[in-house]
């Protein structure tokens, strides 16, 4: 783990890297303003996406326009006076002369800009974060010659929050390995002893893991189990014979994980997994392959989708498909690859296309029919990968592999 001052230098980098990418983000929107208005505790999803690591939260209203036209790109604050924000952004508010609204007016006129790049939303969380009250101010205090160029910052927030700059992509893969340590340190015998270790012991072990990194976790950890009666979680004794699966997610370095692995738990009789979860592992994987191999920049999630299912049940494969994009954000910005509540098409969504310099979880299952458990059972996996130039890239070694424990014999 890197020390806060290195991570807090890495956050800054990444910053400018983003700051540097918005002005053609903005061109192939066709935006030539684009505003990021934040209160103080009610701050805007994109605020931590576009301000430094020693700028946490917004200063009574934080005002960020970022702008680019003929060739130029600027980016301005119209905010209370920050050494740790005028870094990036120019300041241009004198708070003891003039309101925000009339300093905003004059940084708007000076660009004059042909559309204004406001974040309200009808489809997308990331850019629905302008509050009804501050969009009131603009609307009663900015010109209405400005404010009838007001378009949504849909095109342009999706493309710069779902696009990993290049110090992001050089840090994403020492994100996964912390999450993955703590998996594998879960998923041993140090960890899990049969018969007596519950399904919410190894949350909470895997809760305090996080918390004594210093980071968090974006989701709650989940921890079940399948063997012949089906599945079960929460308190749950673990048996010799089940099979163990982990859903994990952590934030560090402002990036996202999201992780799905699987355990088995050896009987008192066996040395290794038996080889018909082993096969069934194996097709498994193939389904992620089939997914990379269709993932391709410029198709929509909903064309990777279809053809991903059609491919995986020519092949013998029982699939389910719900991959989402993972970045800054866990459920992040970008198309939907199908979801677990609705197999099908996804409307608007799943519309968006496939982009380069991209992260998403390669999140999927396929359905199982073991002899050893004498029912179907479903192998639940989730991989972090990153999309370059149409490659479709692992992020964590060991994909292939299942955790192993109960190697220790319980005593007579």
């Amino acid at each position: 783990m890197k020390t806060i001052v290195e991570q807090n230098l890495i956050k800054d980098e990444i910053l400018k890297e983003r700051l540097a990418m918005a002005g053609q983000m903005m061109k192939e929107a066709d935006v030539e303003a684009w505003l990021v208005l934040s209160r103080e505790y009610n701050e805007d999803p994109l605020f931590h996406a576009l301000t430094p690591a020693h700028f946490p939260t917004a200063r009574r209203i934080t005002i960020l326009v970022l702008s680019q036209k003929n060739g130029v790109c600027e980016n301005w604050s119209v905010s209370m006076p920050s050494v740790e924000l005028e870094e990036y952004y120019k300041r241009d508010y004198d708070m003891k002369t003039e309101s925000q609204m009339d300093a905003l007016t004059r940084v708007l006129r000076r660009i004059d800009p042909n559309r204004i790049a406001i974040d309200v939303s009808d489809h997308f969380a990331y850019t629905d974060g302008l509050s009804v009250g501050l969009y009131r101010m603009m609307m009663n205090g900015l010109p209405k010659d400005l404010t009838d160029r007001f378009v949504s910052a849909d095109d342009v927030g999706i493309r710069l929050l779902e696009t990993r700059t290049p110090k992001e992509r050089e840090v994403f893969p020492e994100v996964m390995a912390v999450a993955l340590d703590i998996i594998a340190r879960t998923f041993s015998d140090e960890v899990i002893v049969p018969g007596k270790t519950t399904c919410r012991d190894l949350m909470n072990y895997m809760e305090q893991e996080v918390n004594n990194l210093g980071i968090e976790y974006w989701f709650e950890p989940t921890i079940d189990l399948q063997r012949h009666d089906g599945m079960h979680t929460e308190e749950t004794v673990i048996e010799r014979g089940d099979l163990l699966h982990c859903d994990f997610g952590v934030r560090y370095l402002n990036l996202c994980t999201d992780t799905q692995r699987l355990c088995y738990v050896l009987k008192e009789d066996e040395t290794e997994i038996p080889q018909e979860l082993l096969d069934a592992f194996k097709r498994n994987n193939r389904f992620q392959d089939i997914v990379r191999e269709t993932m391709k920049i410029g198709r929509s999630g909903n064309d990777v989708f279809e053809e991903s299912i059609a491919k995986a049940k020519a092949e013998g494969i029982r699939p389910m498909l719900y991959t989402h994009p993972l970045g800054f954000h866990g459920h992040a910005a970008g198309p939907t690859i199908g979801l677990y509540s609705n197999q099908n098409r996804i409307p608007v969504k799943g519309d968006l296309l496939i982009h380069n310099y991209t992260g998403y979880a390669l999140e999927l299952n396929t359905t199982e029919y073991l002899h050893m458990y004498q029912r179907d059972t479903y192998l639940y996996t989730e991989e972090s990968v990153l999309l370059v130039n149409d490659e479709v890239h692992f992020l964590a070694p060991d994909r292939d592999k299942i955790f192993v424990a109960g190697h220790k014999k319980q005593e007579a």
